[in-house]
């Protein structure tokens, strides 16, 4: 049995003793999607730090049909918040991709934006007087088969949440008191018009359950689920590095 109140509890001290060795004075900076996980992370870390010391980053690539849900978590919450429109910065890397000589690839345009969402966030996180340290946001479900952009959203400098499901997330973030429109809205990207259980094949629980018990009676999502895991396992281990003999 899952207990989302004693979990809770326990990230919300590890986040504390994270930041006691890590920052004893830095605030905690998050990019706020409006998504279920950048919501229950930020509350997690009001709840470790105090709102003074969150600080939460809004970052539309031009229109952000959601922007809403983002600001109104940063108003719940009560925190900092500041809003960065990175569709220049995008539109200028394709640019300079294509003067180069180079054709922007689909898989460039996908996952571009998320890398420079990272780097504002610690652009961010550098200019605080105090000094900021990035959260990660992302769950073990998505992080099983990759649902997420290497040195985008898959990176940061702590991690309070990768260890739990998305079912747990949701659990998680009943027990903060969170409202429900937010950690109960479809999944989406934003971008592609499409859930992010459309865009996988499969939905979560199905996911979920197969993370825990390696069972799935659909023998086509399960090779889909295993393939993506094993592409996707460069994501979760630290960079190759020869040793020198």
């Amino acid at each position: 049995m899952f207990d989302a109140n004693k979990e809770t509890q326990n990230i919300i001290k590890w986040i504390q003793d994270w930041f006691s060795e890590n920052g004893p004075e830095a605030s905690a900076v998050i990019g706020l999607s409006g998504g279920k996980d950048s919501t229950i992370v930020a509350s997690l870390l009001v709840k470790a730090l105090g709102k003074d010391r969150v600080v939460g980053v809004l970052m539309p690539d031009g229109e952000q049909k959601d922007i809403a849900d983002s600001k109104k978590v940063a108003r719940i919450l009560g925190i900092r918040s500041y809003t960065v429109n990175i569709h220049e910065a995008v539109c200028g890397e394709y640019r300079a991709l294509e003067e180069a000589g180079l054709a922007v690839s689909k898989d460039a345009r996908i996952n571009t934006p998320p890398r420079i969402r990272m780097t504002t966030l610690y652009a961010v996180a550098q200019s605080l007087p105090e000094g900021g340290r990035v959260a990660n946001t992302c769950n073990r479900s998505e992080d099983y088969v990759g649902y997420s952009t290497k040195y985008g959203d898959a990176a940061g400098d702590f991690s309070p949440c990768s260890d739990y499901l998305v079912c747990e997330m949701l659990q998680i973030g009943d027990a903060l008191g969170l409202p429900g429109e937010l950690i109960h809205k479809t999944p989406s990207d934003g971008l592609s018009g499409m859930s992010d259980e459309d865009k996988l094949g499969f939905t979560y629980a199905v996911l979920d359950n197969y993370v825990l018990t390696k069972v799935c009676e659909d023998t086509a999502v399960k090779e889909k689920i295993d393939r993506l895991h094993r592409l996707n396992l460069h994501k979760l281990r630290p960079i190759p590095m020869y040793k020198r003999v």
